[in-house]
């Protein structure tokens, strides 16, 4: 196990998050991307939440308070 993972960090960057997101939000593929595949499905059907659900885990990625599958926070960029 990595130093970073140790602390709570997760390994996945959060740039490529937040672009996953900004640009395929609508399909969840930011959500893919971290391991939430369940909640990646949810909003594929409902397409981001028509919206809100993206804009918010856009917004929670870019302040740093969006996390991984395994509760891990997305700190690096």
């Amino acid at each position: 196990m990595t130093e970073a993972a140790a602390n709570g960090v997760s390994p996945r960057s959060r740039t490529v998050a937040a672009v996953l997101a900004f640009f395929l939000g609508g399909l969840g593929i930011h959500r893919f991307y971290v391991g939430k595949i369940g909640t990646g499905v949810a909003q594929i059907l409902t397409i981001g939440g028509l919206g809100v659900w993206v804009l918010i885990d856009f917004i929670m990625i870019l302040v740093g308070s969006f996390k991984d599958k395994e509760e891990r926070v997305l700190a690096t960029w």
